[in-house]
């Protein structure tokens, strides 16, 4: 399977959402390649032809690279096409670095773990929803 018909697999934006669509199609792409269905140098398809396939304008498709560039998720190689990244794992780093600089703020606070951990889960639900 090629990495459009993963990223298109039972799955549209969804233009009534409250999340801009790229947004939605950086997510998409961010979970399969967590997911290691997008493996490391896999080519994406070209912004042209997923914006085509999403039925979203062209412009939206490349915004949602441009932030997988950003991240490191993806490596955009001019004409030879944009692939998933070798280092991926810097999105799980910059999360460890977060749960590590929360962590501090919990401990120097002196709030109990439990409820430190609840009001993280609160805020994912929260965030979840939006």
């Amino acid at each position: 399977m090629n990495a459009a018909e993963l990223i298109m697999r039972r799955w549209k934006p969804v233009t009534e959402s409250s999340v801009p669509p790229y947004e939605q199609i950086r997510l998409r792409i961010v979970d399969l390649a967590a997911a290691g269905e997008l493996a490391v140098g896999m080519k994406l398809p070209s912004v042209r032809a997923l914006a085509t396939e999403l039925g979203v304008a062209a412009n939206t498709v490349a915004r949602a690279y441009r932030e997988l560039e950003h991240a490191g998720i993806v490596v955009t190689a001019g004409r030879s096409g944009t692939v998933i990244a070798s280092g991926g794992d810097q999105l799980t780093e910059a999360v460890a670095t977060a749960a590590a600089e929360f962590a501090g703020v919990v401990l120097k606070c002196g709030v109990p773990s439990a409820k430190a951990l609840a009001m993280v889960s609160a805020a994912l639900e929260r965030g979840a929803t939006r």
